[in-house]
Parts: C-alpha cells; sequence; structure tokens
C-alpha cells in the first residue's frame, strides 16, 4: 500500500476514535451544542480521510507522486486546526474561535483543490529515458 494512503487511513482512524468519544461525551453529559463538531470529525476527519486513502490506494502511481505527500499535509494540518476550534467554539459559543475556525476551513479548502489536481492530472509514469512507457 502506498506511503499516503497509510497516513490516511491511520489518520482516519485516529479521527474515527474523537468523534465516537466527542459523542459519547454529549450522550453522557445530555448536551448535545457540540454536534456540528462531532459531525465534522467524522465527516472530515473519518471518512474523507479514509476516501483519500483509498483512492491512492487504487491509484498507486499518483500515490508516488510529491503532490499526493502535499496533499495529505495540508489537508490534515487544515482539519487539526479547524476541528478543535470548532468544539470550543460550539461549547458555551465562544466567538473567540472563529478566526481559527475559518482559517482551517481555508486550508481544508486550498488541499481539497489539491486533491482535484491529483484526481484531473494525467497519470503518466516517466523512465529514465523521459520517455513514457508502451501502453497495456
Amino acid at each position: 500500500m502506498p506511503k499516503v494512503s497509510e497516513l490516511f487511513f491511520k489518520t482516519a482512524i485516529v479521527f474515527l476514535i474523537l468523534g465516537i468519544l466527542a459523542g459519547l461525551q454529549m450522550a453522557i453529559s445530555g448536551d448535545h451544542g457540540a454536534f456540528p463538531a462531532h459531525a465534522h470529525i467524522n465527516l472530515l476527519g473519518w471518512v474523507t480521510s479514509a476516501i483519500f486513502g483509498g483512492y491512492y490506494a487504487l491509484n498507486p502511481v499518483k500515490a508516488a507522486r510529491r503532490i499526493a505527500m502535499i496533499h495529505y499535509g495540508l489537508y490534515t494540518l487544515g482539519i487539526v486546526i479547524m476541528l478543535p476550534a470548532l468544539y470550543l467554539m460550539l461549547q458555551g459559543g465562544r466567538t473567540e474561535f472563529e478566526p481559527i475556525v475559518a482559517g482551517g476551513s481555508l486550508i481544508v479548502a486550498a488541499a481539497v483543490l489539491v486533491f482535484a489536481v491529483v484526481v484531473f492530472s494525467a497519470q503518466t509514469v516517466r523512465s529514465a529515458s523521459g520517455l513514457s512507457p508502451a501502453p497495456r
């Protein structure tokens, strides 16, 4: 499995655990005010990261490109900034976290655009001679 796939899958599992813990915290406390953060943790952290990992596992040539690791780093940075700030913002209406949520959201959006570049880019492999291999 390509390294970037493994990283996305491992990161997805971490966010799945965090999403479950956030859900348990809401259920135990009876305070469901942070449910939007819980949903974002699960959808952006768990589901989307796992989908990215699956895409790269199915496209190892694209996974080997430097842009794939840039995508991983940028996306993970964005959700690590955005999600805790969103959770804290929703706990008691703490508006001072809004700029942090916005900044993290912009980084996530940029990472999704990088992924779009990966998806829509040509899948080519160059040999040492600079020539493309014969089609199969």
